[in-house]
């Protein structure tokens, strides 16, 4: 069957959709509000940003470790492991799009492919060879075949773009619009590769979009890796048989949960910071500015340069203050190559997942 333009032409707001939606949204604007509260918000979309990112990648079976990925931050352009480096470039497509939605308050088709591209690190576009098919990675078969014609594929972009912008095309609430955006993209497939990554990137960025959260720090990816194999169960079903209901009610649950974990863990952040905040400042009062602080937590490992570049201060100086937060226990000290990386143990095992 092939696939048709939206809007979808049905009542997709079942009474379960509808408690779920009421659920959700209690969730997202509890986020909203703790995400508020962050002093310097640049903090979480730095460190967060690149949690998100790993989770994304490993959908893909693109699996880094969380030291290679943080580690990776501190060189530009060395990364700890080509998974690293992929990870990378999905944190830095999700900003890039987090800047575009921001300055244009649109989500249109010349941002996607911006978006795709520093995902992918090339220019080629929708698709405009035929023979993309999806398999089933452990029996080959073939469970979906997307659009092959480039005039259809734009055609179905098109029609895309005008149903994530223009809120006349469908009457429904704004989640469960982005559940569709999500199956519509990822069944027209338009890329040749990158699919995944940018569709994800895309339900974070909508989100902003329609002002149910200030930054994209949704980990959506965590819970569709816990739930994978449904994932791509559901998304079949409704193309096969227009099971939309089930695939809504997933996308919402998996935007629930996340958003409850999302606020446990920036709780514990803002804890922690309030922690080393009091520590600094009681042990060492000279020390201690709002900045340094923010330095402590933008990114789990930092260095000399950060610290130098971030403060406004001179190299010594920021040995000296480096050194100190080692000898306090806040940072532990460690050597890659010539150089020196001062880690945050406490805010990377919070970011890990670690009790």
């Amino acid at each position: 069957m092939s696939l048709l333009p939206l809007p979808i032409k049905q009542d997709l707001e079942t009474k379960p959709v509808l408690k779920k939606l009421a659920q959700t949204h209690r969730a997202l604007a509890e986020l909203k509000g703790i995400i508020t509260s962050i002093p310097n918000q640049s903090i979480l979309l730095e460190t967060l940003t690149l949690r998100e990112a790993r989770e994304s990648s490993a959908i893909e079976n693109i699996i880094s470790t969380f030291d290679e990925v943080y580690q990776s931050n501190l060189f530009s352009n060395i990364f700890a492991s080509p998974a690293a480096k992929e990870v990378h470039q999905y944190a830095a497509a999700l900003r890039k799009g987090f800047e575009l939605v921001k300055q244009h308050q649109l989500l249109t088709n010349n941002h996607i492919l911006q978006i795709q591209e520093v995902v992918e690190q090339n220019k080629a576009g929708f698709r405009k060879q035929p023979g993309t098919k999806l398999m089933n990675d452990k029996t080959g078969q073939v469970v979906y075949t997307p659009p092959q014609d480039y005039k259809t594929i734009l055609s179905l972009m098109n029609n895309l773009e005008t149903f994530i912008n223009d809120d006349t095309t469908m009457d429904a609430d704004p989640l469960v619009k982005m559940a569709i955006i999500h199956h519509q993209f990822e069944s027209i497939h338009p890329f040749y590769d990158g699919n995944g990554r940018t569709g994800r990137i895309i339900n974070i960025l909508y989100l902003v979009q329609k002002g149910l959260l200030h930054l994209p720090v949704l980990y959506h990816s965590q819970y569709i890796i816990q739930h994978k194999s449904d994932y791509y169960r559901l998304l079949q079903e409704v193309r096969d048989d227009g099971k939309w209901e089930e695939w809504i009610l997933f996308m919402l649950d998996g935007v629930e949960k996340t958003a409850a974990a999302s606020v446990t863990l920036i709780t514990s952040i803002k804890e922690l910071m309030q922690q080393y905040k009091q520590q600094i400042r009681n042990n060492y009062p000279k020390l201690y500015s709002q900045d340094l602080l923010n330095n402590l937590f933008k990114y789990p490992y930092t260095k000399i340069e950060f610290l130098q570049k971030d403060l406004q201060i001179s190299r010594s100086t920021a040995i000296r203050y480096l050194d100190t937060l080692v000898k306090a226990g806040i940072l532990t000290k460690h050597k890659v190559g010539r150089d020196n990386f001062f880690l945050n143990a406490k805010l990377f095992g919070l970011l890990a997942g670690n009790k």
